[in-house]
């Protein structure tokens, strides 16, 4: 039932794909909403080539949807042996394995309803790369069944813009899934205008992204993971704090080494590498009020890390001021032992 796969930039967008894999399990038949815009200063020449890339988006979402309801055309049964993962991932590993059984389960039981994407291997004739559905593919490779495909004919560069449109409509990607993903885009060579329009964002916001993944290399990114509560101005912090630290790289890579032993969470990781590098603030001053044993206030005890103060309150108070100063000559002499007796 093979046919040959037409050349097509849109067809490996894989908005059919990804809108219905979101919803594998549900039986609304709905139209999906269309993907959110994001506001930003991109100059109009870019923002018009996005509007038209996505109009033929929707025109052949429309055209693959009718294909796959009427379950004719180029869709094949594939070895998920002979298929390999995207030479640029967008999705770093969940926290929760569980999620991926549900979805393993749900195959298993209820079938896959919606064929993944490939490409021929570049480098392996025999070989495919998945464009789209890495987790419909390896929920069949686990399952040891056969995997529902339509095959692509797309370049890298091509690859790389198609899924960094398609990220940009994904609610579930976290700030710094999109920024490695932008670094694969610079990676790849793709131009900062297309990076723009593929994320939809601002050419300040890919700053703040370069600024991020330039310092902090993309190993210690992925140990880290997906880092779900954790937004840009802590990426921007640790950025900061490792490009600021002597041997900051292999301090971090040793503490996420424990962390990794220890099954932190992604977000505990994270907190764990900026721990490692980032001095703690000096804590507040502390205030304790002084009183005698009648219960009268003679005034307050200040501390801070390099200062004590005592404020002095009424008259018994000044009398304790003073009282206090005449006691220091014996209170240095009980330190110096004190500290002869601990360290001797």
């Amino acid at each position: 039932m093979s046919k040959s796969p037409r050349k097509s930039i849109v067809a490996s967008f894989g908005l059919l794909s990804a809108e219905l894999e979101s919803s594998e399990n549900k039986t609304d038949s709905s139209p999906p909403a269309p993907a959110p815009v994001q506001t930003g200063r991109v100059g109009a020449g870019v923002i018009g080539a996005a509007h038209r890339a996505i109009g033929d988006i929707r025109a052949e979402r429309d055209r693959l949807r009718a294909i796959v309801e009427s379950g004719e055309g180029w869709i094949q049964d594939l070895d998920p042996q002979v298929i390999d993962a995207s030479p640029y991932p967008d999705r770093l590993p969940d926290d929760d394995p569980q999620d991926f059984e549900r979805f393993k389960r749900s195959i298993e039981e209820e079938g896959q309803k919606v064929p993944i994407q490939v490409r021929r291997h570049p480098s392996s004739g025999d070989r495919y790369q998945v464009v789209y559905g890495h987790r419909r593919w390896r929920a069949a490779l686990e399952l040891g069944r056969t995997v529902r495909a339509i095959e692509v004919e797309i370049s890298d560069l091509d690859l790389v813009l198609a899924q960094g449109i398609e990220n940009a409509s994904r609610q579930d990607l976290t700030w710094i899934e999109r920024a490695l993903f932008a670094s694969r885009m610079d990676d790849a060579g793709i131009k900062a205008r297309h990076i723009y329009a593929a994320l939809s964002i601002e050419d300040a916001e890919l700053a703040r992204m370069r600024s991020v993944y330039r310092a902090i290399p993309a190993d210690i990114i992925e140990a880290i993971g997906r880092a779900p509560k954790i937004g840009r101005p802590r990426w921007l912090d640790l950025a900061k704090a490792i490009s600021a630290a002597p041997n900051a790289l292999d301090v971090v890579r040793a503490a996420l080494l424990d962390a990794n032993k220890d099954n932190e969470t992604s977000d505990q990781r994270f907190q764990v590498a900026l721990k490692a590098i980032k001095p703690p603030s000096e804590p507040r001053n502390t205030q304790i009020a002084i009183s005698d044993t009648s219960g009268t206030k003679l005034g307050v005890f200040v501390t801070s890390p390099r200062e004590v103060r005592i404020s002095a309150e009424g008259k018994l108070g000044t009398e304790f001021v003073r009282f206090i100063e005449e006691e220091l000559p014996d209170l240095v002499e009980r330190f110096t032992r004190f500290r002869d007796n601990r360290n001797p």
